[in-house]
């Protein structure tokens, strides 16, 4: 694997927290170029440790014993300052915005090969790959939902829950409805690692939560709505964070 060195003066001391997660997002600009140029530009005051392009080349803006600024304002199972904690890596595809496509299989091909010497640098356990849709579910949607997390899952990169046995007495319950199988799935969530109130009521920032959680793991219907396939979904991923790593 050869790495293209692109410095970024956008970085700072990590301090002592260990590096045990890994964020993925896309650059959501309408190019590679654009996007590097960005991470590069002291007065954008953004980076990422790495950036990969459509082609497979990947570009190190950062070293990763630094902290990169890629996360923002963000949290995952209780830590608020993800980038001291992290490891960041911008895949480029113009994102929402500017004509959200499929991304490449030389692309992926790339990041699995990154990624496995990241994980094998760092104590990172699969439940810590995540999405910047994940850990700012509010404000981001990236790397969105056509990003291939189960193919990273079977490169042992990340979680997949499979498909989800839905009982026949499954609810789906609507915005604003209270009961304890809301609140069950909020304990879940949080254990997963989204942040998330005990509300037992299916307020806005749950629905937030949900979204987040569908795109990773039910990219195929996002709506924000707590059904029996959501719930069956939440089961596996929390049974799975906790067998994890």
């Amino acid at each position: 694997m050869t790495l293209l060195e692109c410095p970024s003066a956008n970085h700072d001391a990590r301090g002592a927290v260990p590096i045990d997660m890994l964020v993925l997002h896309y650059t959501g600009m309408e190019t590679g170029e654009a996007a590097l140029a960005r991470m590069c530009d002291p007065a954008a005051k953004v980076s990422a440790h790495y950036m990969i392009e459509e082609d497979g080349r990947i570009f190190r803006l950062v070293p990763e014993g630094r902290r990169a600024w890629h996360a923002g304002v963000s949290s995952w199972r209780g830590h608020r300052d993800i980038n001291a904690r992290s490891i960041g890596i911008e895949l480029v595809n113009p994102g929402h915005e500017f004509g959200y496509r499929d991304f490449p299989r030389v692309q992926i091909a790339a990041l699995i090969d990154l990624s496995r010497g990241i994980l094998d640098r760092h104590p990172i356990p699969r439940r810590n790959v995540v999405g910047h849709s994940d850990v700012a579910p509010s404000r981001k949607t990236d790397p969105g939902e056509r990003f291939p997390w189960q193919s990273l899952a079977e490169s042992r990169i990340g979680l997949w829950p499979g498909r989800a046995q839905v009982p026949d007495t499954a609810e789906t319950f609507d915005p604003d409805d209270v009961g304890p199988a809301i609140a069950k799935a909020q304990r879940q969530l949080d254990a997963i690692g989204y942040d998330i109130e005990i509300t037992k009521v299916l307020d806005a920032a749950t629905l937030q939560v949900l979204v987040g959680f569908q795109r990773h793991f039910r990219p195929g219907r996002i709506d924000g709505l707590l059904d029996g396939e959501t719930m069956a979904l939440i089961d596996a991923v929390a049974a799975a964070c906790g067998e994890s790593p």
